[in-house]
């Protein structure tokens, strides 16, 4: 290949909603698939190929709806408490149960609680004789052929997944057999020289420079859950003539779709738009959306190929935006769209202009509103996609959205789930992570959200009604306090109630062995020592600035001052990676990533609760954790906390 060609730039950037249309409409997808035959009983989640009818009336005979009597209702006329009607079992009324066919002269089955002995008993030839206080209608408590289902009544159309619910219709349609649509056959090409398989995994550590190939296991599930069948290729290395044989070959084993992974942008190993140009036609390379936007769309023969990003988040968008819908049209089937409501975005979501981006956000509803708390936008943050509970999508036309102004968003979870999420924002800890998961436990409808932009963050969305609680820790250098002088600034006026979680330990985290032998404030001013701070406004950056200050340190000394990061995990994940030598973090982060901890003071993280929503279910089920042996268990495990105090309102207003 030369080196034109390993460089070819993107064909052309296209719309999304015409990249669609262009691939979509390049096939006969109406007769892509084949049809067969299957027993009723291994239908499930298959797609009908065409109507299916009833063979058979559903009931087939009229049966008895109750436990009781089966008679002829006219012989119950004019019957009442006064004057009972008796009736001779075997003669004039038999005894039946729920399901059983109704005799021939029967109209009507009568309840056995409205049945009474007769106290004459039984006649001359020992037939038991019953009376009844009032009269039976004509096919009363029964079943009447048909009632269900007709023969030759539809019972579903073609194009219709079939389901538990449709499996019951079917067999008590009498329809044994059914034609259904073949399940799309699609191939998962995963490239990469770097990446190593699952199992590769298992055996052994993954070497550094390695990656565990996982996109192949999203895609299966997508694809499964889309109504196809996936086999995945093991990955291939990136060399052009190995990603061609094998794509030439999943073409010529006829597979109705072909998808490969990673190698769809314009770096010098991705091969994959050259690869579909030399064996076919490249219709689509570069669509106008973020994440995905380097998807690959093409035909090679009468095959639909894809190449979609390597990255998580845009491999799910690019197969959401255009295999799903083609495996879709296979099928013959309408791919509805998700359910969309308004959100309010508790922060600016600034976006690039001419690029359509799909943005994960976690969802509650605080008030009358439903608050929409943005997930890492980053292409590779597989953590994005098990933590969202909807998808903004922030038009092309526009440079971004504003925090507080409506928009709409796609749910990924029904809205009900979504109701009983706890919006949390303000200062990162890891004690939060815990009090999710034990939440959950204790009542599965509530699901502890957290929001991480600091504490004075927290408090300010609190003030414009964002979130249910804050976590907080802000130093008053000037009292010692924490917290209080800051609420009453920003939250003047809102009745609330401050809970202490934990006291915590904070100082600095340092590679292990403390190689640069860090210890004071003074020793971050060193020559060669890098550091990584928190965001501004968060609790550590002020009780840094603190300490700072009453040092007589400029922060301009410091190397790094001005690079930070949002949590105390990724500020040991700086320091353990060696961006850093030293962050401001707790105990618990450094001990999570094995790091040396030097302690510089004991602060106080508080929970800062409007009273609003201080009694309602959800923030008393989240304080009831709190106060619970299995919090204090899992905090005392994690090291680094004292639960003096725990719990207990230390403030309110």
């Amino acid at each position: 290949m030369t080196d034109q060609k390993k460089r070819r730039v993107y064909l052309k950037m296209m719309d999304l909603d015409e990249a669609r249309k262009i691939f979509l409409e390049a096939f006969d997808l109406s007769s892509k698939l084949g049809v067969e035959t299957v027993k009723v009983e291994n239908s499930l989640d298959r797609f009908t190929a065409g109507p299916v009818f009833a063979q058979e009336s559903s009931p087939r005979n009229h049966l008895a709806a109750m436990d009781g009597v089966a008679l002829k209702a006219e012989a119950t006329f004019g019957a009442r408490p006064d004057r009972p009607v008796t009736l001779t079992q075997g003669v004039d009324c038999r005894a039946v149960n729920t399901g059983q066919i109704l005799p021939p002269e029967a109209d009507a089955v009568v309840m056995v609680e409205h049945i009474f002995s007769s106290p004459d008993g039984p006649d001359r030839e020992g037939r038991e004789r019953v009376y009844l206080e009032k009269p039976a209608f004509p096919w009363q408590h029964v079943r009447k052929v048909g009632e269900d289902l007709v023969a030759t009544e539809l019972i579903i159309p073609a194009g219709t997944r079939i389901g538990p619910y449709e499996v019951g219709a079917l067999v008590a349609g009498g329809v044994y057999q059914v034609k259904v649509r073949k399940s799309p056959w699609v191939a998962v090409i995963p490239t990469g020289s770097e990446v190593v398989t699952l199992d590769q995994a298992r055996s052994g550590p993954v070497a550094p420079g390695r990656v565990v190939e996982f996109n192949s296991l999203i895609l299966e599930g997508l694809i499964q859950q889309a109504g196809g069948e996936a086999d995945r290729f093991p990955p291939i290395p990136d060399e052009y003539e190995t990603i061609k044989e094998t794509v030439a070959q999943a073409v010529d084993l006829g597979y109705d779709l072909v998808i490969i992974n990673a190698g769809s942008s314009s770096g010098t190993a991705d091969y994959t738009v050259h690869v579909v140009d030399e064996l076919g036609q490249v219709l689509v390379h570069g669509v106008t959306m973020m994440p995905g936007k380097p998807t690959v769309l093409g035909r090679i023969r009468d095959t639909p190929v894809m190449g979609n990003p390597g990255y998580p988040v845009s491999a799910v968008i690019s197969f959401e935006q255009f295999a799903a819908p083609l495996l879709a049209r296979m099928l013959e089937t309408p791919l509805w769209p998700r359910r969309r409501v308004g959100v309010l975005p508790v922060a600016a979501l600034p976006s690039k202009l001419g690029q359509e981006e799909f943005i994960r956000v976690k969802l509650g509803r605080v008030g009358e509103n439903l608050m929409a708390v943005p997930l890492h936008r980053g292409a590779g943050s597989i953590s994005s996609l098990t933590r969202a509970d909807g998808v903004v999508r922030v038009p092309s036309l526009t440079e971004g959205l504003e925090a507080g102004v409506e928009t709409r968003a796609e749910l990924l979870k029904p809205l009900e789930e979504i109701e009983g999420n706890i919006i949390a924002i303000g200062s990162h800890d890891n004690t939060l992570d815990i009090l999710a998961d034990l939440l959950r436990h204790m009542d599965p409808r509530f699901y502890l959200t957290s929001g991480n932009v600091g504490s004075m963050g927290g408090l300010k969305a609190l003030a414009k009604g964002q979130a249910h609680l804050a976590g907080s820790h802000l130093l008053d250098p000037q009292t010692g306090e924490y917290n209080v002088s800051y609420i009453k600034r920003l939250l003047q006026g809102v009745p609330l109630k401050v809970v202490r979680l934990v006291l915590r330990e904070q100082g600095f985290m340092v590679q292990p062995g403390n190689p640069r032998n860090i210890k004071t404030m003074e020793d971050l001013t060193r020559e060669g020592v890098r550091f990584i701070n928190r965001q501004a406004g968060s609790g550590t950056r002020v009780l840094l600035d603190h300490y700072l200050s009453r040092a007589g340190i400029d922060p301009e000394a410091i190397d790094g001052y001005d690079q930070d990061e949002f949590t105390h995990m990724t500020v040991a994940v700086a320091v353990l990676s060696g961006r850093a030598d030293a962050g401001l973090g707790i105990l618990a982060a450094a001990r999570a990533l094995r790091l040396d901890f030097v302690p510089l003071v004991r602060e106080d993280y508080q929970l800062v609760i409007p009273l609003e929503h201080f009694g309602t279910p959800k923030i008393q089920t989240l304080l009831k954790v709190v106060d619970s042996p299995g919090f204090k268990e899992a905090i005392e495990k994690m090291g680094g906390y004292s639960l003096e105090g725990s719990g207990e309102v230390v403030y309110e207003q």
